[in-house]
C-alpha cells in the first residue's frame, strides 16, 4: 500500500517551472485578443518609477534651465559629485574643465571649456540636460548617471569653475590663478549647503 500511495502522490506533482500561469507576450485563451500580457491602465506607474519631483528630474524651471540645487550641497555631495566626474567627464573635458581630456589628446572632438564666461554663467540645470539628454557630439549619460548623481556632478562643475576663476582674496598666498597643474584641486572644506556659486532650493 506504501508503495501505491507513493506513486500515486508523486503523480500529482506540480513543479513551479510547469505551474498554469501566463508568461510575458505568449498566448492566452482566456483574453478575447488572444493576448497574455495586458496593457497597463491609464498612469500606471512602474515601481521606483513615481517622479513627482519634476525638477529635480528635468531640471527645468518654467520651461527654462533652473539655476538652484534640488538638495543641498554638502561637502559629501562634492566629493560624489567629483567621483562622478572624474569617471564619465574627465575622459573628454579633463578634470580641470578645460576641454582638453584623454580621449581629446587622441583626436576626438574638444568640448568647450567650462572656465570660459559662457559656461560659467550657465545655469546649474543647464549642465543637468546636458548630461540628460546629450547635447551636439556629446551623447546622454542618463543610463550610466542617475539623477541624483547627475545633480552632483552639476554642484562639482560649479565648485571647478570657481576654483580656477576665484577672487584673489580667497586664493591662498602663493597659489597662481588659473592652476597650471593638470589634476583637479582637493575639494574645498565646507560647511553644510555652502558649496560656493551653488544655490540651494529654497523649500
Amino acid at each position: 500500500m506504501a508503495i501505491v500511495a507513493t506513486a500515486m502522490l508523486s503523480a500529482c506533482r506540480n513543479d513551479m517551472h510547469v505551474q498554469p500561469k501566463i508568461l510575458p507576450l505568449s498566448h492566452s485563451d482566456f483574453f478575447q485578443d488572444g493576448r497574455g500580457s495586458r496593457t497597463p491602465p491609464p498612469g500606471t506607474i512602474a515601481r521606483g518609477q513615481l517622479r513627482d519631483d519634476t525638477y529635480l528630474y528635468t531640471g527645468m524651471m518654467s520651461g527654462k534651465p533652473g539655476n538652484v540645487m534640488p538638495f543641498p550641497a554638502t561637502r559629501e555631495v562634492l566629493e560624489r559629485g567629483r567621483e562622478r566626474f572624474d569617471i564619465y567627464c574627465a575622459p573628454c573635458h579633463s578634470r580641470l574643465g578645460d576641454g582638453n581630456g584623454m580621449i581629446v589628446q587622441r583626436g576626438f572632438r574638444r568640448p568647450p571649456s567650462f572656465h570660459e564666461p559662457r559656461l560659467r554663467q550657465a545655469p546649474l540645470g543647464h549642465f543637468y540636460d546636458v548630461m540628460t539628454n546629450g547635447f551636439g557630439a556629446m551623447p546622454d549619460y542618463a543610463a550610466q548617471v542617475n539623477a541624483q548623481d547627475r545633480w552632483a556632478i552639476a554642484a562639482y562643475i560649479r565648485a571647478l569653475q570657481f576654483s580656477q576663476n576665484a577672487p584673489a582674496n580667497v586664493v591662498p598666498a602663493g597659489q597662481p590663478m588659473p592652476s597650471p597643474t593638470v589634476q583637479a584641486p582637493s575639494t574645498p572644506t565646507l560647511p553644510p549647503g555652502a558649496a560656493p556659486g551653488v544655490p540651494e532650493r529654497k523649500k
